[in-house]
């Protein structure tokens, strides 16, 4: 089936696209004609000496790619569906060593380790410390707003407490957050121009976290403390991290914990203020189903990619095996097969199956009840002291191949 209203050329992952905007209306053309669709690239122009990649839109196909890892796996070609021109093999393929690039069994053998820190009571250990992060942050952003009550919601508050809370999961002293920022802003904004940011920038930033991480495990393997690092490295022969697995579970951290959740956390801002009545209903009922829509609505994360290993079909195509697949969580989370009125933001939605945390299967987010928390905390601290909050401005967006980011959201107190 052919889908004439797609143009010869479209890319949804060319970044000059998502800088602009999520391509919703082409999503939708896609899953109603053609839901496992080729997508033509010149060579290297993502970083893979290939032709292209499929591109999967439908919720039931998504899921089924993101359940299938023996068919669909993460590690041939990493979970990241373009990197830029300059990209060599041999940085692609050292990124295997990061989970989320993984697949079973080794994927298992981390995963189970690294998941102790995600424990229901683990979470709930961090809720107190969060919830004054929380206030703390909204307080400071009052404070230093200008004289309009005017400020950039992003570096004020958005990015704060995910950072935070990282560093209040894995012992990172504070006063080295802005470190991890600025480090995770790098590994994430190579296609941004006005970040300046190379490949080798970014290989550059991954290795100093990973060496940040490696000696905080190195310091707690020598004196272990009662916190999730010492949990997760201290002895090696009983099945925990080693300082080097260590460190590259903390670059995950630092990119799939803090991006995603700041980006979440800012798409729900814009989207209360531009939906008023979703606005006055939070300030007054405070809805638990809240931070569920607001991740479906944001979908931090547009796609990731898997790499096929063996001929196979899915929705009407035929796959062939080394094809990469890219699965597009942005479309799957609009598909009117599985959500009423997708396009109407309802923070009262429910039953609300989403796949901002991903598909299932292996890869769904070890980190989604913290993510949940702490967009829930942040939330009722802004809507406790800035019932007023309104917008100044347009949000300025990511320049990214697989991100919906945005940079810089002006607001206003006054």
């Amino acid at each position: 089936m052919t889908c004439p209203a797609l143009p010869d050329g479209f890319d949804f992952t060319d970044p000059d696209l998502l800088q602009a905007r999520v391509p919703l209306p082409e999503f939708a053309r896609l899953r109603r004609t053609e839901p496992v669709r080729w997508i033509a690239q010149r060579p290297r122009v993502s970083g893979f000496d290939d032709a292209g990649y499929w591109a999967v839109t439908r919720h039931e196909d998504v899921k089924y790619v993101s359940t299938h890892p023996e068919l669909f796996s993460s590690n041939i070609n990493t979970a990241i569906i373009r990197f830029n021109e300059s990209i060599s093999r041999d940085q692609i393929d050292a990124q295997k060593l990061i989970m989320i690039n993984m697949d079973p069994p080794e994927h298992t053998r981390v995963r189970q380790i690294v998941q102790r820190g995600f424990t229901p009571r683990a979470i709930r250990s961090l809720e107190d410390a969060l919830r004054e992060r929380a206030r703390s942050i909204v307080a400071a952003a009052l404070e230093t707003a200008g004289p309009d009550g005017s400020f950039d919601f992003v570096t004020n508050v958005a990015v704060e407490l995910p950072l935070q809370a990282i560093a209040e999961l894995i012992g990172v002293d504070q006063e080295d957050r802005a470190k991890i920022f600025d480090w995770s802003n790098k590994m994430a904004a190579y296609d941004d121009p006005e970040y300046a940011i190379t490949e080798e920038i970014g290989a550059e930033a991954a290795m100093e976290i990973v060496s940040y991480a490696m000696n905080l495990a190195a310091a707690r393997k020598e004196c272990p403390a009662k916190d999730i690092v010492s949990q997760l490295v201290a002895a090696e022969d009983e099945g925990n991290l080693s300082g080097d697995e260590f460190g590259f579970f903390v670059i995950l951290l630092a990119v799939a914990g803090n991006e995603t959740t700041r980006n979440a956390i800012t798409h729900g801002m814009h989207a209360f203020l531009t939906h008023p009545g979703q606005w006055e209903l939070y300030k007054r009922e405070r809805p638990d189903t809240t931070a569920e829509e607001i991740v479906r609505w944001a979908t931090p994360v547009v796609a990731f990619q898997r790499t096929a290993t063996q001929d196979t079909q899915l929705g009407g195509a035929t796959i062939k095996r080394g094809d990469r697949v890219g699965i597009f969580y942005s479309s799957a989370n609009h598909d009117p097969d599985v959500f009423e009125a997708p396009d109407v933001f309802d923070i009262t939605r429910d039953p609300n199956p989403h796949l901002g945390f991903g598909g299932g299967g292996p890869h769904f987010c070890l980190g989604k009840s913290l993510a949940v928390l702490e967009i829930n905390l942040i939330f009722h601290a802004i809507a406790d002291a800035m019932p007023g909050l309104r917008l100044t401005g347009d949000p300025r967006r990511l320049r990214s191949a697989w991100l919906n980011g945005v940079k810089e959201l002006r607001v206003s107190t006054g």
